[in-house]
């Protein structure tokens, strides 16, 4: 990002967290740091818990969603 090939950067996840008061990234104006916890408003969770039971409903229908595959 310093040198411009990542034009920005949104990071809830840090390797070290918080980061270290002398990180870069608190001074780089295209970077958008949140807490790990950015997934904790009660509208995300919603939508969560909704996606999940979207999951389950279309499994049991035998039109499973969201697969995994190693094709």
């Amino acid at each position: 990002m310093e040198n411009g090939t990542i034009a920005g950067s949104g990071l809830d996840v840090q390797e070290t967290e918080p980061p270290e008061e002398n990180s870069p990234l608190y001074t780089m104006s295209q970077v958008l740091l949140t807490p790990h916890m950015g997934w904790k408003g009660l509208e995300t969770r919603q939508r969560l818990v909704s996606i999940l039971a979207d999951n389950i409903k279309k499994f049991m229908e035998g039109e499973p969603i969201n697969v995994v595959s190693d094709l």
